[in-house]
């Protein structure tokens, strides 16, 4: 029998060793215990509860546009100026979102963690995907390596997504042109399962970029299953204006000046047909560049056609007028006359002095 002081000491020893290998767990309540033991989890699938339909919220998106290019360059002369192909355009956009969607199994009880939120990396859990889905190229990335998850199982992150989108502008008044590009766009879903967008703020930056400029980025929900993002654009008619119409009234002036030269020498004559010639290699130039693809052609092509057949009347009438300034006649005729021989002619005023003598 042990004495019944070493008893109690016995006891106590025991009890503090099973307290001690009792609780290792309970004992680490840092945040990095906490993110390991959520990491532990694997939780790589989208959060699947009753319904296998989750719904995302995007409280804010920032939408810019990037430029509005043309599928393929066309090589312009100097004189004609740096111009756009406006016939295939394209926008580059770049959007920004925040999302917030809840994940219960991310959840802890604020008992055994003292922490209302933390920070998780991202390759480590689940996160929603968003498509451009008129879209040529779309690009998601995150923002963040990491994601800040709440107790409650509430989890935020923000990525940056890049889309090249095909517009079909309507340029009817090129170069005075405005219309708007839909950007579709839509999270992962498929016969009733996957994620549902609800958006919230939308705010449009930096929307002047080269000749086009972005007036206004607005909601637009055509489909339950789709959101659109109507982006208005509209052209900066300052540098196609100068590049295109000007010369064109320019050379039309000149035109009517020319007028002013003299009918004889061929100047006016030979200063209208240049003026036709240029202007012809000026428009067979931009015909790869205009737009006229559509069902509706621009304006500007009836304005370069008209200046064209301007061009080609006062040449003909400076022509016919060089004509009647020469032969007092408007109309061409060619006449036929025979040659007689020179002797004839002698003997004819020979005949004609003799019967002046006789009178």
């Amino acid at each position: 029998m042990l004495p019944l002081g070493v008893r109690s000491v016995w006891r106590s020893v025991v009890l503090l060793s099973v307290l001690a290998t009792g609780q290792p767990e309970s004992a680490c309540t840092s945040r990095r215990c906490l993110a390991k033991m959520l990491m532990d989890k694997s939780l790589m699938s989208q959060p699947q509860e009753r319904s296998c339909n989750h719904t995302i919220f995007v409280p804010f998106m920032e939408y810019q546009t990037l430029s509005v290019v043309s599928t393929q360059s066309v090589p312009t002369p100097p004189a004609v100026g740096k111009l756009q192909d406006t016939k295939n355009l394209r926008l580059i956009s770049r959007m920004q979102a925040s999302l917030v969607w809840i994940d219960l199994d991310l959840a802890w009880d604020t008992a055994d963690y003292e922490y209302d939120e933390m920070v998780l990396p991202v390759a480590k859990v689940w996160t929603p995907e968003l498509h451009v889905t008129n879209g040529i190229n779309t690009d998601m990335k995150h923002s963040s390596q990491d994601l800040l998850v709440y107790s409650n199982g509430t989890v935020k992150h923000s990525v940056t997504l890049s889309a090249e989108i095909n517009c079909e502008v309507n340029l009817f008044n090129y170069p005075f042109a405005f219309d708007a590009c839909p950007v579709a766009i839509q999270a992962w879903t498929k016969d009733g399962c996957g994620t549902e967008l609800e958006l919230g703020d939308l705010k449009m930056v930096d929307g002047t970029h080269g000749d086009w400029q972005t007036e206004s980025a607005t909601y637009q929900k055509q489909r339950d299953d789709r959101n659109y993002i109507l982006v208005s654009l509209s052209i900066r008619y300052l540098n196609p204006f100068i590049t295109l119409m000007l010369p064109s009234i320019l050379i039309i002036l000149a035109d009517m000046i020319s007028f002013s030269l003299p009918l004889t020498g061929g100047e006016r004559n030979s200063f209208k047909v240049t003026l036709v010639l240029s202007f012809t290699m000026f428009l067979v130039i931009l015909n790869d560049i205009l737009p006229g693809d559509s069902q509706c052609s621009p304006v500007i092509r009836t304005h370069f056609c008209v200046c064209l057949v301007l061009l080609v009347v006062s040449m003909l009438i400076s022509m016919m007028l060089t004509r009647f300034a020469k032969d007092g006649r408007v109309v061409f005729c060619l006449c036929l006359r025979r040659s007689r021989p020179e002797n004839s002619v002698d003997e004819r005023d020979e005949v004609k002095g003799e019967r002046w003598e006789k009178q």
